[in-house]
């Protein structure tokens, strides 16, 4: 072949895999979002070192479900997250009215969590998502204590075992029951009559 032929077919090349990766990327649709998260801090444990992840509450809607950041690809994101294993009294259900200490574990929710990092925690059993398209998760405080359980040892909710146990089902029952003894919060004697 002739050495002005052989540039030919490689400036053809050249220009049909510049074409063909152009047309491509105009008719197909973006790649999907990949959800990352707002912030990455570093923990040492005495076994190992590892990483995690920690997500900026953006807003606390009540006692059982909160706003988190995350960064995405292309844009950052709002993710509601619905606590699992935890129930607190309604207060923004519009079919229902504010359920007696709904208020007050709403405001509890808010005091730790508003404008808090926190660490998400999913769990296979529970699905990743409700049926609100609500993430299903645990919610960990920077100093490493489980949020929902918290709630439920101050008894400003109850355990919730939606279909299935979870991970924590056991502990969270057990937190109930030592809330009720002591008669904190919602369980205290005369709060909801």
């Amino acid at each position: 072949m002739s050495y002005i032929l052989k540039r030919f077919l490689r400036l053809g090349i050249v220009f049909l895999t510049i074409g063909g990766l152009f047309f491509s990327q105009k008719n197909n649709t973006p790649p999907p979002v990949r959800e990352e998260p707002a912030t990455k801090r570093q923990e040492t444990s005495d076994k190992k070192k590892e990483t995690r992840i920690y997500y900026s509450v953006v807003r606390v809607i009540d006692g059982d479900t909160i706003v988190i950041e995350m960064n995405g690809a292309y844009a950052k994101t709002e993710a509601k997250v619905r606590l699992i294993g935890l129930d607190t009294p309604e207060t923004v259900d519009p079919r229902k009215p504010v359920q007696c200490f709904g208020i007050q574990a709403s405001d509890k929710a808010k005091s730790i969590l508003a404008g808090q990092k926190v660490k998400i925690e999913t769990d296979p059993t529970q699905g990743a998502r409700d049926k609100y398209g609500r993430l299903l998760a645990y919610v960990f405080l920077p100093d490493g204590a489980l949020f929902n359980k918290m709630m439920i040892e101050e008894g400003y909710g109850h355990e919730y075992t939606y279909r299935l146990p979870y991970r924590y089902q056991k502990e969270f029952k057990a937190a109930e029951v030592r809330a009720r003894e002591l008669k904190k919060g919602l369980w205290a004697d005369g709060i909801c009559d």
